[in-house]
């Protein structure tokens, strides 16, 4: 299945990107990145920042490609499109879904849920996602990244 037919499914939404929309989403995963790293914060916060990260450099990836994510499912819908967006391998994308189950889990439902190895990894696959989409970007939408 490809990003058209989650167009056509009504998964996504076309979106006309700029290249400061995708600076904006960038500068914020970084942020956010460093920020999951501030000494005496939760593991569950930790984890919730850095996946932030994560799912803003998803966003701007998808948005390079001309969509947006539809309103159901969102956070989903981002994740996946990895796989089309930058080529993700399929189990960077399935550990990026556990992370958004455990983000809910510690987010609604239960404190303390996220451990520090859990909020260690999810701060490691940030990084290594923020990286793989700026070469991304670089190599095949320069236009946009400044």
């Amino acid at each position: 299945m490809s990003l058209k037919d989650w167009l056509n499914n009504g998964w996504l939404v076309k979106h006309m990107t700029s290249p400061q929309e995708v600076s904006n989403l960038l500068s914020v995963a970084d942020r956010d990145i460093k920020d999951s790293q501030i000494p005496g914060l939760s593991s569950d916060w930790r984890l919730n920042i850095a996946y932030n990260a994560a799912l803003q450099a998803a966003t701007a990836a998808l948005a390079a490609c001309g969509y947006r994510a539809a309103r159901e499912a969102h956070h989903y819908r981002i994740i996946q499109s990895l796989a089309h967006t930058i080529g993700a391998s399929p189990v960077l994308v399935a550990q990026f879904d556990q992370f958004r189950k455990k983000r809910n889990i510690g987010s609604y439902d239960m404190a303390g849920s996220a451990s520090d190895q859990e909020a260690a990894e999810m701060i490691s696959l940030a990084q290594r996602l923020c990286k793989d989409i700026k070469d991304w970007l670089s190599d095949h939408h320069s236009h946009l990244f400044e």
